[in-house]
């Protein structure tokens, strides 16, 4: 006679351990393959430069990157940690740094511009994901106070006897327009065959990485649409109010020439939406790309500088903690009650 079979064990529930919100699902985008698109989506923006500058450009934004990894490694052998060298968001910042600088500052801008840029924009808020102000335009505030020769004057004007290209004797855009009235046309400010800051000299090339990192979602589309909208409907505003003896210039300039000009493209797509220092929000997000956009028409038409978006950045990103507390969604069925006061 057979004994009978033990009846089968149930299987053992899963194991879940829920913890506190947020929730995030496995599989996201990681540090480094966001990196990698934003260095991706620069490579127009640097060809163009390149084709433009020659080998200018390609020494510093090479500099630049050099000196940033130098650094970032640096400042976490002093903070007794191990260097994120991998992550790549120091040869990020090392890219878009050297983008945003002349063909013509020397050597030692690039390297100051690059220290400050890691220790002061990243490492002292202990690093990344923790600093509040994009740490390229740290180091570029840094030196273009600290050296304002090496990033004015010197940035327009090619030395006598130099073997540069001829747009390189050439003032930019922007600086025509502000001392002289001078307005550039269409095909040189879209395609690129101009003076300026290594990144800025193309806007098609800004577009094309642009709408790739928009695409890729490694960049919130509603930072570049808001910032871009707010500069086309104050400078269409400014234009209308604007007349033939107007003290102010650039107020003389069409909308699509301040759109074209200058560093508006490139920050809106490179600099504003860098995730650290950009709002969470979705109406944040709308909020702070507008606000950029406004401080950067503000500055151009009454300051004494031609460009305003380093600054417009840096101001908005001091901005962004209320931003996001201001602009918190309500949640599925409606806010959270409070208990009633006793």
């Amino acid at each position: 006679m057979t004994e009978p079979s033990a009846p089968p064990r149930a299987p053992a529930p899963p194991a879940l351990v829920v913890t506190v919100a947020p929730h995030l699902a496995g599989g996201g985008p990681t540090t480094r393959r966001m990196m990698a698109d934003v260095l991706t989506g620069l490579v127009p923006a640097l060809v163009m430069a390149t084709v433009v500058f020659r080998w200018h450009a390609v020494k510093q934004v090479g500099l630049c990157i050099l000196a940033c990894l130098a650094f970032e490694a640096l400042f976490a052998k002093m903070r007794g940690k191990r260097p994120s060298l991998g992550d790549l968001s120091a040869a990020v910042t090392g890219a878009v740094l050297g983008l945003s600088l002349p063909w013509s500052a020397p050597w030692y801008v690039g390297i100051v511009a690059g220290g400050v840029a890691v220790g002061i924009g990243k490492a002292v808020f202990g690093g990344l994901g923790q600093n509040l102000f994009n740490p390229a335009m740290v180091g570029r505030a840094f030196v273009m106070i600290a050296f304002p020769a090496a990033m004015g004057a010197g940035a327009f004007l090619a030395e006598p006897g130099s073997s540069a290209l001829e747009v390189l004797t050439q003032a930019t855009p922007l600086s025509a327009a502000k001392q002289a009235g001078v307005a550039a046309g269409f095909w040189p400010l879209f395609v690129g065959t101009r003076n300026g800051s290594l990144g800025e000299v193309s806007a098609l090339a800004c577009l094309l990485g642009g709408l790739y990192l928009c695409l890729r979602r490694t960049a919130s589309w509603e930072i570049p649409a808001g910032m871009l909208a707010a500069v086309a409907i104050v400078a269409a505003a400014g234009n209308a109010l604007s007349g033939p003896q107007t003290p102010l210039p650039m107020l003389g300039l069409a909308a699509w020439r301040h759109l074209l000009s200058g560093a508006v493209l490139f920050g809106a797509f490179f600099i504003a939406t860098d995730p650290v220092t950009s709002p969470l929000t979705p109406r944040g997000k709308w909020i702070f790309g507008a606000g950029i956009g406004t401080l950067i028409m503000v500055i151009r038409i009454f300051s004494g500088y031609p460009e305003g978006v380093m600054f417009a950045v840096l101001i908005m990103n001091s901005l962004v903690p209320l931003i996001d507390r201001w602009t918190i969604p309500v949640p599925v069925g409606g806010p959270v009650p409070r208990p009633a006061a006793k």
